[in-house]
């Protein structure tokens, strides 16, 4: 928690000094929205949600600029989101050495199951694998669409979502409707589950967020 604290310190810090936007473009592929923010500049891909859900996040102008664009070619719908911290974005560069010191720092151990990358979509290997992602993070783009897609290569049939709400079930039902998908928003869930044979007790693999 003292890593996370720490992360959230780092990244409102950055977002004072150089103040940046996010927002999030609705029927278009991220290639396509790839390319349109190479074409605004100041603007990048921040988070592949799901099929036809992509965020954008970068500087004010690269980030106006890019919704322009994505209305031009033909988005269903552009939002610009009430976010000042441009998250997942060169405008973090600045922290990046003071985080790595502090994930330095955080004593880490290899988890139990498979954790998957969100900047790889790929398990996560070493601690130092570990490390460098958790440093990455605040500068590359989640790739939430090819992480679930390799999970689910990889025979994951469950998905379960820890935490309330379900905004991340409906995003992995829009990537695989076939693949079944479990809240467990208290406790008495995680019986609920067990008991119905929806969910092993032990095992499993997660996601890096």
């Amino acid at each position: 928690m003292r890593l996370v604290r720490e992360r959230g310190r780092l990244m409102k810090a950055a977002g004072e000094r150089n103040p940046g936007g996010i927002g999030a473009v609705l029927g278009l592929d991220e290639p396509t929205v790839t390319d349109i923010c190479r074409q605004a500049g100041g603007a990048q891909v921040a988070n592949d949600n799901a099929p036809g859900q992509i965020v954008i996040s970068g500087t004010l102008d690269g980030i106006e600029k890019a919704m322009d664009l994505a209305r031009q070619a033909g988005a269903r719908r552009v939002i610009r989101l009430a976010v000042s911290i441009a998250a997942h974005s060169a405008l973090m560069t600045p922290i990046v050495d003071e985080f790595a010191e502090a994930v330095k720092m955080t004593p880490i151990k290899m988890p139990t199951v498979p954790v998957i990358s969100n900047i790889t979509a790929r398990p996560l290997e070493s601690v130092p694998a570990i490390q460098e992602e958790l440093v990455q993070q605040l500068t590359s783009p989640v790739r939430w669409v090819d992480s679930v897609r390799y999970m689910v290569e990889q025979g994951v049939t469950t998905f379960v979502e820890i935490g309330s709400g379900d905004v991340l079930a409906g995003l992995i039902r829009r990537i695989d409707r076939n693949v079944k998908r479990v809240n467990v928003g208290v406790p008495a869930d995680i019986i609920n589950i067990q008991t119905e044979q929806q969910l092993p007790r032990q095992g499993g693999t997660t996601g890096a967020g």
